[in-house]
């Protein structure tokens, strides 16, 4: 019996490390990252790419903990109240609300589309499970994680390369990230693949060719 409960305290320290290092609301700020470091926009002046990686940082990252943590300081509320169903739609509209100034202000700085895909992919993502948090846990790690696996596909069918050996490393993140939140009893199997699927279908619906000429027709 404690063989086994030092097992399990292990695997829940495991898992608690896991979803804090694949925390969905960094996945904005990396993926432009990723696309100053590893595509074509490398090339690109560095002071336009730390430009733009400061307006992602700070509306994405900065801003809404900041407003959380103010937020939890005055009501008083620790990590565990703010995990509670009740106060979970707080972080998503205070995310929300600063995406929504994120994609404002690139679009006045004329970035292009794509870019903008990503933020207005978030949105979607985070407007889809503000919407589902009212009856069901919906998993935002996750939804994170299928966006991510989404943009990827859609980014290889626009940009021209072979996402093969980039989407087998992140299926089997996913699968962890999925069976850590599973472990800690944050969320079930359903709430899991549902949150991938709602990742997966906000990236399609925004980033993917057959889709991007009229969103920039309605939107840039």
């Amino acid at each position: 019996m404690a063989d086994q409960n030092k097992t399990e305290a292990v695997l829940i320290r495991i898992a608690r490390m896991i979803s804090a290092f694949f925390s969905p609301y960094y996945i904005a700020f990396v993926a432009f990252l990723i696309l100053f470091l590893f595509s074509y926009l490398r090339i690109m002046p560095l002071q336009y790419k730390l430009i733009v990686l400061g307006v992602v940082y700070a509306f994405t990252i900065l801003i809404p903990h900041l407003t959380i943590f103010i937020f939890r300081k005055v009501n008083g509320y620790s990590h565990d109240d703010m995990a509670q169903r009740r106060q979970r739609y707080v972080p998503l509209v205070l995310y929300l609300i600063s995406y929504v100034f994120c994609l404002i202000i690139m679009r006045r700085l004329n970035i292009p589309w794509y870019m903008k895909g990503i933020i207005l992919t978030a949105l979607l993502m985070m407007v889809i499970c503000l919407a589902l948090n009212l009856r069901w846990r919906i998993s935002e790690h996750m939804a994170g994680a299928g966006a991510t696996i989404g943009g990827l596909v859609a980014f290889s069918m626009l940009f021209g390369y072979n996402p093969v050996w980039w989407l087998c490393v992140l299926l089997l993140v996913a699968g962890v990230v999925g069976s850590a939140r599973i472990v800690l009893g944050h969320h079930s199997l359903g709430e899991v693949l549902a949150g991938l699927a709602i990742g997966l279908a906000s990236s399609f619906m925004v980033l993917h060719p057959f889709y991007n000429d009229l969103l920039r027709f309605l939107l840039f």
